[in-house]
């Protein structure tokens, strides 16, 4: 891409960012909304609080990647878009990985689990989706999307996995509540950018599997309203 281009590009996409930044910067109300939504309702002054950083952690990363990223890929659509969101998950699940420098509260005496997280069947959509994905391409030769798509994957997955081993902060259910959102995210994205990069084409078979995919990324990240007793 021409370097005019890619200044071009590059400033817009910057621009939109930005806008998007200071619309959905999130505030109390955006992490109450956000706690009540994953199961935890009323939620006090602390734990809205552990909501918002949450969600700052992952907002503050999306313009600047908006901005770098397609100029890089040479691409301004759903692809770029994919790949925002799965960096700036996995770049804010990284920092998650730092010691609290407040108090922290006791280790459950249950370790946590994938499991006790995502439900098997969640796993098993994205297993398939990510395996649709990489066998379609691997039969039609298209190595270069392949090598995206399971680079998709592999982000996805080390995103999963950190949110399950980050240390705990706040109380029981607002922890399970942000860790349930994040590796349920972070599964969703996964499907929606294997179906989207596997499935180029524009026949029958393609809007069958991207129509799998778009309801498959909807069941995965759908809200929990309630938490379990034991949480």
């Amino acid at each position: 891409m021409p370097w005019d281009n890619v200044l071009g590009v590059a400033l817009i996409t910057g621009l939109i960012g930005l806008a998007i930044l200071i619309v959905l910067w999130p505030g109390e109300k955006q992490g109450k909304r956000l706690l009540v939504r994953w199961g935890v309702p009323d939620p006090d002054a602390g734990e809205v609080m552990l909501a918002v950083r949450y969600l700052k952690r992952r907002r503050f990363w999306y313009p600047w990647l908006f901005l770098a990223l397609p100029p890089l890929v040479d691409d301004t659509g759903p692809g770029s878009l994919f790949a925002t969101l799965l960096l700036g998950g996995l770049i804010a699940e990284l920092l998650a990985q730092r010691p609290s420098r407040g108090p922290r509260r006791e280790a459950d005496l249950v370790p946590r689990t994938l499991l006790g997280i995502v439900p098997a069947w969640m796993l098993v959509l994205g297993v398939l989706a990510v395996a649709g994905a990489i066998t379609h391409l691997a039969l039609t030769a298209q190595w270069k999307l392949l090598a995206v798509a399971a680079g998709a994957a592999v982000i996805c997955a080390a995103i999963t996995l950190l949110a399950v081993r980050r240390p705990a902060v706040g109380g029981p259910r607002v922890d399970l509540a942000l860790r349930r959102r994040s590796t349920r995210v972070a599964i969703g994205l996964g499907i929606g950018a294997c179906t989207s990069i596997g499935w180029p084409g524009g026949d029958f078979g393609s809007l069958l599997a991207v129509v799998a995919g778009l309801a498959a990324f909807l069941a995965v990240t759908a809200p929990v309203k309630r938490q379990p007793a034991v949480a």
